[in-house]
């Protein structure tokens, strides 16, 4: 290292970020100390001032090796710290900042509360933030922000949010083209108008019953757990969507036209049918479809899925590539009529992978019948993976049907598969 020109030793030690390394360091050599002021990353793990001695707070010494930094431009601080610990450094280098992660502790600080400004206020220093990651935060008010303009990503991991704060926090943000909301509760009707806005993704923990009305012209990914009606009217970039509900059902989906859509995702222990069969329909050219929703039923009621025309869907769906279902879906397509009037010259002409969990053995017949038309209609098709879940097998028709089951792999060998 001695021997190296100074630039070379600067861009080797600018790539140590872990704070304690970054202090080492300049402990080395006189040539190591005048490198590091060129870091433009820190990173404080969350341990790393457990055993502090002599009064020193880690207030005090993130400070100071901040301070040591000529132009910080990525924050990553898991460790704790008091509001006017981050006020102080961000005061010094908010305007270089790039990207921020802090660890707020704020749900299982009770203090926070009575903090003058807040941990969240604070962060109006930060103003060129192109990035902004927040763990365990409390927001139960409206954030006293101004607009974050150049703010592009903001992710938020397991919140306590209010409706009100949560909207005024995101008009302070009218450029984002990434929004993270994870493991987030407290929630119950969640409006969002980002213009900007790609990809999104939201998991609202609790009953399952928020709604939400999105709109964002540009999406392109959206994911959404934990709600009940969802609206998101202009998709006509739309290409990945993810739909889930593990803990109450879903009631209603207000979409736009689906006609970029390449991968669908419905997930939930119910579903109401006009849901399902809306977004089905809306969805008509996806090349991806995974469904794993068990009942249907408008209220407290789990009913089974209606019968579904095995022809009629797959001519709905004619870019199908890749069919992942379970249970529900399978038997609706299974039902006696599906089959009965299958036009000769019918084909699915796409379809290439199917992955089908099965759990009943109930109505053996019409399910291998299903299977063996997969086989013989799908033209395309290289990849046939039958699932066995939870199938009780203390009864004679469920050791017929796997009977069945491998007798038609054992005729398909190159297609089919068992887990």
């Amino acid at each position: 290292m001695d021997s190296l020109p100074d630039a070379v030793v600067q861009y080797i030690l600018s790539t140590i970020n872990n704070a304690k390394d970054v202090a080492s360091c300049n402990c080395v050599a006189k040539k190591w100390k005048d490198s590091m002021p060129y870091s433009k990353s820190l990173y404080f793990p969350r341990s790393i001032f457990d055993n502090l001695r002599n009064g020193r707070t880690s207030d005090d010494i993130v400070m100071q090796i901040v301070s040591s930094i000529f132009r910080l431009e990525h924050l990553v601080v898991y460790c704790p710290f008091t509001s006017a610990g981050l006020a102080s450094w961000l005061l010094l280098a908010g305007s270089s900042l790039k990207n921020l992660e802090l660890r707020m502790d704020n749900l299982v600080d009770q203090n926070t509360t009575s903090e003058n400004p807040s941990k969240l206020e604070c962060l109006q220093a930060a103003r060129n933030l192109e990035s902004l990651k927040l763990w365990s935060v409390r927001m139960e008010h409206s954030p006293k922000w101004d607009a974050f303009k150049a703010l592009k990503d903001l992710e938020i991991v397991g919140a306590k949010l209010e409706d009100l704060a949560l909207a005024e926090a995101l008009r302070a943000t009218p450029n984002l083209t990434h929004l993270v909301l994870l493991g987030c509760e407290g929630l119950r009707t969640v409006w969002i108008e980002l213009l900007h806005l790609k990809h999104c993704n939201l998991d609202f923990y609790g009953s399952g019953s928020c709604s939400l009305t999105l709109t964002a012209p540009n999406i392109e990914y959206l994911e959404v757990q934990g709600c009940s009606l969802i609206r998101v009217r202009e998709t006509n970039c739309l290409k990945n969507l993810s739909l889930a509900n593990s803990a109450g059902r879903v009631y209603m989906v207000d979409f736009g036209k689906l006609m970029a859509l390449e991968s669908l995702s419905i997930r939930g222990v119910q579903w109401c049918w006009d849901a399902i069969s809306k977004i089905l329909q809306l969805a008509s050219e996806i090349k991806h479809l995974y469904m794993k929703v068990e009942f249907t039923g408008d209220f407290e009621v789990l009913l089974p899925f209606p019968e579904i025309d095995f022809v009629d869907f797959f001519k709905t769906h004619p870019n199908l590539k890749i069919f992942d279902i379970h249970g529900a879906m399978f038997a609706a397509l299974c039902q006696k009529n599906s089959l009965k009037n299958v036009d000769s010259s019918f084909t699915i002409p796409c379809l290439e992978e199917v992955v089908i969990t099965v759990r009943s053995p109930l109505n053996a017949e019409q399910k291998m019948n299903t299977l063996e038309s997969l086989v013989k209609f799908g033209k395309k098709l290289k990849k046939l993976r039958i699932r066995i879940l939870g199938m009780k097998s203390g009864h004679s028709s469920a050791d017929d049907f796997f009977e069945e089951i491998c007798r038609f792999r054992y005729m398909n060998q190159k297609l089919v598969s068992i887990e």
